[in-house]
């Protein structure tokens, strides 16, 4: 779900926003005339999935034209995204990426089929939510983060934590988490919240950080605890769950986000137009309505803000790979 206020260089290394290249001259003055195609490179029913069909169904409506999802997964995002790229720049053809596409598969994997920042160019970022730390209160005593630290801590043989995945921000954030704390910790992945939460019932691993919408339920139910989210705040569906910061964790806030691409050469025009359209879904309630009951945050950025996030937050991911050893291949 990420995720941290990952900070560095900025705008000297922001994906670039190239000029209008002549021979996408034609893309200007009436796009769109015919329906856009967005690629999302996860599978159908997942959040990113889920998040970008809110913004398709709204987006159509704005700019009269269908925009018609397409799923293509694979290679954490990899493969979707290169078809992005590859794209002819016309505007007829964009992506929904997440920070894994943004900031992390270029360390995590020995070769990516695009370069980030020469072969696409951000539309904005649009949504973001955090993970959230969890144990389950019938295996761990613990009732805190502080209590959890200091358990954990003081285990023979170290702890156990689960993720969604080599490379996913549920595994950076937890290795990032315990080589800060100085925690030993044996890392287990799963392929999904739906594994990783009986393992914490039965005890086969002892903490995980995932994302809070697939907890949210248990959580209220009892049968999880929450020790904190990763946002800078509380959110707005846990308000009596506290931020890392008031577990006593400062300087770690990892939100998981996303946002939309399109090819390089894709006219500055049609790249505004596209801005334009997803405000436009950030500022109907009823859309923030929608979002709120899949569990994200919807957010609005110009291109060039979206390009910055991802900057600053590579520096940090790159380190947390290269410490944790993760790799995709």
């Amino acid at each position: 779900m990420n995720r941290r206020t990952l900070l560095g260089t900025a705008l000297g290394s922001a994906l670039a926003l190239p000029t209008i290249a002549p021979s996408s001259a034609r893309a200007q003055g009436a796009w769109p005339t015919r329906p856009v195609r967005l690629i999302v490179p996860y599978p159908p029913g997942g959040a990113t999935d889920v998040i970008a069909r809110v913004y398709a169904d709204h987006m159509s409506q704005t700019l009269g034209q269908p925009v018609v999802i397409e799923n293509r997964p694979g290679a954490s995002g990899n493969i979707g995204i290169d078809a992005v790229a590859k794209a002819a720049g016309d505007g007829y053809v964009i992506g929904a990426g997440t920070v894994s596409n943004f900031s992390i598969n270029q360390y995590l994997y020995k070769s990516v089929p695009y370069d980030i920042e020469k072969d696409l160019r951000p539309i904005a970022l649009a949504w973001e939510f955090p993970n959230i730390a969890v144990v389950a209160p019938g295996k761990v005593q613990a009732k805190t983060l502080p209590e959890f630290i200091a358990w954990a801590k003081g285990k023979r043989g170290g702890i156990t934590y689960g993720s969604t995945g080599v490379g996913t921000t549920t595994h950076l954030s937890s290795a990032m988490l315990f080589s800060r704390l100085g925690i030993e910790a044996v890392h287990v992945p799963y392929r999904g919240a739906a594994q990783i939460q009986p393992a914490l019932l039965s005890g086969d691993i002892d903490f995980a950080i995932d994302g809070v919408a697939s907890y949210q339920a248990l959580v209220e139910a009892g049968q999880i605890r929450a020790l904190a989210v990763t946002s800078a705040e509380r959110w707005p569906t846990l308000p009596g769950v506290p931020t890392m910061a008031e577990g006593g964790i400062n300087d770690f806030v990892v939100t998981v986000w996303g946002g939309f691409v399109a090819p390089a050469s894709t006219p500055d025009s049609v790249v505004e137009k596209l801005n334009a359209a997803l405000k436009a879904t950030v500022d109907d309630a009823s859309q923030r309505e929608r979002f709120a009951r899949v569990g994200a945050k919807p957010i609005w950025t110009t291109a060039a803000d979206a390009a910055a996030r991802a900057a600053r937050e590579r520096p940090m991911w790159r380190e947390t790979i290269e410490r944790s050893g993760a790799s995709a291949d």
